[in-house]
């Protein structure tokens, strides 16, 4: 892993434009959806991320053949001869537990690893399996690994005890190759999820609802090669608002859907920060000083829990007290005491944040201790006085393609060194 860290001198007004990749967990599922296909699949707009890595690296072990090209791979699953997921692979990743639908429904048999990821809570796997049982898998834990089989599954009415989109996710991959029509309600509604649907119908799939509480899907034989672009990232979209909003500054993010940012934007409109729309791009900035504003993190169409961490970094320099709710992971507020660090006044009360602004933070040495709690301690070193450094910065590769390019094009002055680096030229 990355042992560097990230060198930021705060205090510099972020100006410029920027472009959005695309979007991280659009495209995870989409690339797990590829075992369902034995064709040539290809995905445009891909971001150059670990996790993606990761995902394509399962995919080989699996017996794909991917060919990869700037911003784009061609997936070509034909040859596909193991329904063994890989520990070393799935076990750095939670999303990779989504090619367990896509595996049983392909070879009527899966044998996963329980995964990993952030360690921002349990997030249990028992709704997806739930949902596999009731298609007719037979299911069994051995030695950590999830060891699914059946004879065929069945389509039926699936209802989830929580909208996980990991579920929906797995769910929807597995009855789009079952007999008969299977029905979930409460279903996940992010916009992933609609990209996923979006996708597999393209494919050949007979899908309807995505993007609702109840998504129908009727089972096909067979899925056909198809092209797809990847949908932009919402989430680091929402990371640059909240950059331009925690600099005072003037950026234009270029590939934007706005509508899956109305949360996120109505928020921090609430908040002071001035919002202009033309066709993808928006243009984000601010003229007075940031107002305190409430949030509760919710599933989608809520707000994001992960914009949480960042939206809470842009608190901690209002005017007056703002109450952060996270009530998506019991373990998302890892982050408060690296804010804190640099002169936060934030209170935790089990998921709850009492956020008091100050006038300003002071950079010192700050440590990441998940994906997005990294994107908040980065933004808060843009806003702080004098030097930040962020130390577990693996996590950031994760998610953002390219961040410390991008905020350098908006004139911040960010680094990234690795172990003997002289931190800026001069020093």
């Amino acid at each position: 892993m990355e042992s560097g860290k990230i060198i930021i001198k705060g205090g510099r007004r972020l100006t410029g434009k920027v472009k959005i990749s695309g979007s991280k967990n659009a495209a995870l599922p989409i690339l797990a959806a590829t075992i369902l296909i034995p064709e040539k699949i290809t995905l445009t707009n891909l971001p150059s991320l670990l996790d993606i890595q990761i995902m394509l690296e399962v995919l080989n072990e699996l017996g794909a053949n991917c060919e990869i090209g700037i911003g784009e791979v061609i997936v070509n699953t034909a040859n596909l001869n193991k329904y063994e997921a890989p520990y070393e692979q799935v076990r750095q990743m939670r999303a990779s537990a989504v090619v367990m639908g896509a595996l049983l429904a392909r070879f009527g048999k899966a044998y996963v690893p329980l995964p990993g990821g952030c360690n921002i809570g349990l997030r249990p796997i028992n709704i997806h399996l739930d949902g596999l049982r009731k298609l007719g898998a037979n299911i069994s834990l051995e030695k950590g690994y999830v060891k699914l089989s059946a004879r065929k599954l069945k389509g039926t009415v699936l209802y989830l005890d929580y909208p996980s989109v990991g579920a929906t996710e797995n769910l929807m991959m597995a009855a789009s190759l079952a007999t008969g029509e299977t029905i979930i309600d409460n279903a996940a509604k992010e916009p992933e999820i609609t990209a996923l649907a979006d996708f597999l119908n393209k494919a050949g799939a007979e899908i309807q609802g995505a993007g609702s509480d109840t998504i129908k899907i009727r089972g096909v034989t067979e899925l056909k090669s198809t092209a797809w672009r990847i949908i932009p990232d919402r989430i680091e979209t929402g990371t640059y608002i909240i950059a331009a909003a925690i600099t005072k500054g003037d950026i234009l993010i270029e590939e934007v859907e706005f509508d899956h940012l109305h949360t996120v934007v109505t928020k921090l409109e609430e908040a002071g920060v001035i919002f202009e729309k033309k066709d993808s791009q928006m243009r984000v900035h601010v003229q007075k000083e940031i107002s305190p504003v409430n949030i509760r993190t919710m599933p989608y169409p809520g707000f994001p829990t992960d914009l949480q961490a960042q939206f809470m970094a842009l608190m901690c320099i209002t005017e007056g007290m703002s109450v952060i709710i996270e009530s998506v992971f019991e373990n998302r507020f890892m982050h408060v005491g690296e804010l804190c660090r640099m002169g936060a006044d934030i209170k935790v009360d089990n998921h709850t944040a009492i956020v008091r602004g100050v006038k300003s933070l002071s950079g010192t040495e700050v440590n990441a201790t998940d994906l997005r709690a990294s994107a908040a301690l980065i933004l808060a070193g843009l806003a702080a006085k004098g030097e930040t450094q962020v130390a577990g910065i693996y996590h950031l590769d994760r998610g953002y393609e390219h961040i410390e390019a991008k905020l350098t094009e908006l004139g911040a002055q960010i680094k990234r060194i690795h172990s003997k680096e002289t931190l800026f030229e001069g020093e």
